[in-house]
């Protein structure tokens, strides 16, 4: 099973992003990929709201995932869309991530569950929940690397939406990311292996890289990770496309080992004293 992976340096024109994902699109189709996975706000990254407010519509109205489906369906290619910026019917947006089949159909899409509102140490502070509505549900779908669990950026804190995800039968857990450059080197690479060895699993985050044009940064390092723990790709920092084959036994390999699977259990109440 090949699967690609593109890291990107989105913008702020919604339409230059489109072309960078179509262009991956045939790219990836070309070098014998089964499922092309990019990043968190594939389609827009703009974190001045006023501005983007303009760029973001509703998802029959977007540009960008029209473009990927009919690229998809061109190229005949399985695509994770990581996710965009859409604007629900009531007025305030989503962070909705899709995944594509090779016919342009949408099989599932996912809405963001945990919303990132920190103050980091460095001075940035963000606040998702102020124009964002988290998602209300847990999706998995089969695809022809098998059955892929959806979760994006900041969900990747929080095991039990992963563990949810692996035990309604999910082989591989994919992580689009937009993570800042001092989350990601603390804890990018810690966490994304912790949820593979966890769940026996394979994890692909395909992420955002580089400097933005609304002036932030974020870490790269887009990871492919076998379900023992083990790093099978890790992108660096440069706006690229990659290939990672992902062996087609390793899964039942790693739950034969340490069937962690099969030994969870109920957690009882816990007492305090």
């Amino acid at each position: 099973m090949k699967a690609a992976l593109l890291q990107m340096t989105s913008g702020i024109d919604p339409a230059a992003n489109a072309r960078v994902l179509t262009d991956a699109i045939a790219e990836a189709a070309a070098g014998g990929a089964a499922m092309l996975f990019t990043p968190e706000m594939s389609g827009l990254l703009d974190r001045d709201r006023r501005r983007a407010d303009a760029a973001i519509v509703t998802e029959e109205e977007d540009r960008v995932l029209a473009a990927v489906r009919e690229a998809a369906a061109k190229a005949g290619l399985w695509v994770h869309l990581g996710s965009l910026a859409l604007r629900r019917p009531d007025g305030r947006y989503v962070n909705r991530g899709f995944v594509i089949d090779g016919t342009a159909a949408i099989r599932a899409s996912y809405d963001k569950l945990h919303l990132f509102d920190v103050d980091l140490p460095t001075g940035e502070s963000w606040r998702e929940s102020a124009a964002y509505a988290p998602g209300e549900r847990a999706v998995v779908v089969d695809t022809p690397l098998g059955r892929l669990g959806l979760a994006i950026c900041y969900d990747l804190r929080f095991p039990g939406l992963f563990q949810a995800l692996s035990d309604a039968g999910a082989t591989i857990l994919s992580v689009p990311a937009a993570f800042t450059r001092p989350t990601g080197a603390a804890h990018w690479h810690v966490l994304l292996r912790a949820r593979a060895i966890e769940n026996a699993a394979f994890v692909i985050a395909a992420a955002q890289t580089g400097e933005h044009q609304d002036g932030r940064t974020t870490f790269g390092h887009s990871l492919a990770i076998g379900p023992w723990g083990e790093v099978l790709l890790d992108m660096g920092e440069a706006a690229a496309l990659a290939f990672v084959d992902l062996p087609d036994d390793a899964v039942t390999a790693a739950r034969a080992r340490v069937p962690v699977i099969a030994h969870r259990r109920a957690i009882p109440p816990v007492e305090a004293s």
